[in-house]
């Protein structure tokens, strides 16, 4: 199967680091380190983790911005020369196509970097709805490395100590050992931490210079997981898709003031009309006890009525407990209600709880 799988440009690397490699997006990717999960996972959380996510799409748009934005939930005018913002890409009815990062990191146009499933069906929609106005460039020789965790400004104090200056959410060009990179200051974790997009023939000469770094172990897919889930952080395709809006999802800060005040979204009378109802379900984070919630189990009142669904679960490493994601009734939302989720028939008593589940500790300056 493995030779039907595409590989990053560090699948080398992650083979003879001792990776367990698995089918992950169209790509043959590590889960796990002889470190284990476990341990990758507490190890991001106490010093750094480096993760590969050359998987993901990276392309850059140059034109008229306004197309661009037609598409997305962001206001792109809004975005000075060295910032970031999360956005969502939406359907015709609100529904959520991706979730993907904007930035202008130098002066030439909006840099892009989407989920991996998604990335072709992203890019055609946007080549598609530019055509004539605007020029989209997939970027297929760039690796992307995400650098996560407290111990990670030290090591970047070390190799790239111009980087360290930017704050969560900004991002701009510079040199890493020699070679020319992107760098933002965000990542997936709920650490500090960086995205570094450099060009692919650097990337095992620079992966290996950062997990030279005391500070440094190789995390798989595994980890990623566990660790955005006690972040609070949506999976694609999971915590959301084309079934649910940015309402739904607890993403309505996405959705820019300026976008939502001029209605000018796909979707946005749908958006409009959920938000001014207040009746559609909403995501929300849970607690329980006993072995893990898992994707697909049902949420139930106390009276056994089903009233929602889990879309992530698992054990939370940090918070040393069971956590899940999903979605339930307006009625029920509140933190600190009591709800049941069926395993296999059977109630397990939960909480709703406020996300994340763990402190952010992005760097705000």
């Amino acid at each position: 199967m493995t030779g039907t799988l595409f590989k990053t440009p560090l699948h080398a690397l992650h083979v003879e680091l001792g990776g367990k490699m698995v089918p992950f997006a169209g790509y043959d990717m590590p889960v796990q380190y002889p470190l284990g999960i476990m341990g990758e996972h507490k190890h991001t959380r106490e010093k750094a983790g480096l993760f590969d996510v050359s998987h993901m799409g990276q392309a850059r748009y140059i034109g008229d911005e306004a197309a661009l934005e037609a598409l997305l939930t962001a206001d792109l005018s809004a975005i000075s020369a060295g910032e970031q913002k999360y956005t969502l890409l939406l359907n015709e009815t609100g529904g959520i196509r991706d979730d993907l990062m904007v930035s202008r990191p130098d002066g030439e146009g909006i840099f892009l970097v989407v989920n991996a499933a998604t990335k072709d069906n992203d890019f055609a929609l946007i080549e598609n709805a530019t055509k004539g106005k605007g020029r989209l460039t997939r970027i297929e020789d760039r690796a992307l490395l995400a650098l996560q965790g407290p111990a990670a400004k030290d090591v970047m104090e070390r190799l790239c100590p111009d980087a360290c200056k930017m704050v969560f959410m900004q991002c701009g060009v510079f040199t890493l050992d020699g070679a020319h990179v992107l760098i933002s200051r965000s990542g997936y974790t709920g650490e500090d931490g960086f995205e570094i997009s450099l060009p692919e023939d650097d990337a095992e000469r620079i992966a290996r210079l950062l997990l030279d770094q005391p500070e440094v172990e190789a995390i798989g897919l595994g980890a990623r997981d566990s660790l955005r889930l006690e972040a609070g952080l949506c999976l694609y395709g999971h915590d959301m898709d084309e079934t649910r809006t940015p309402v739904e999802a607890s993403l309505i800060w996405a959705l820019s003031k300026t976008r939502r005040e001029r209605g000018d979204f796909p979707g946005a009378d749908v958006i409009a009309a959920q938000i001014d109802a207040k009746t559609c379900q909403k995501r929300i984070g849970l607690t329980l006890s006993g072995a893990p919630a898992r994707e697909g189990a049902e949420i139930a009142s106390k009276d056994g009525k089903v009233i929602g669904i889990v879309t992530s679960g698992g054990f939370g490493p940090t918070v040393n407990g069971p956590v899940a994601m999903g979605y339930i009734d307006r009625d029920f939302m509140q933190p600190g209600t009591e709800v049941d989720i069926l395993v296999r028939g059977k109630p397990r008593a939960a909480k709703v709880v406020k996300m994340p589940f763990v402190t952010a500790n992005f760097y705000r300056g």
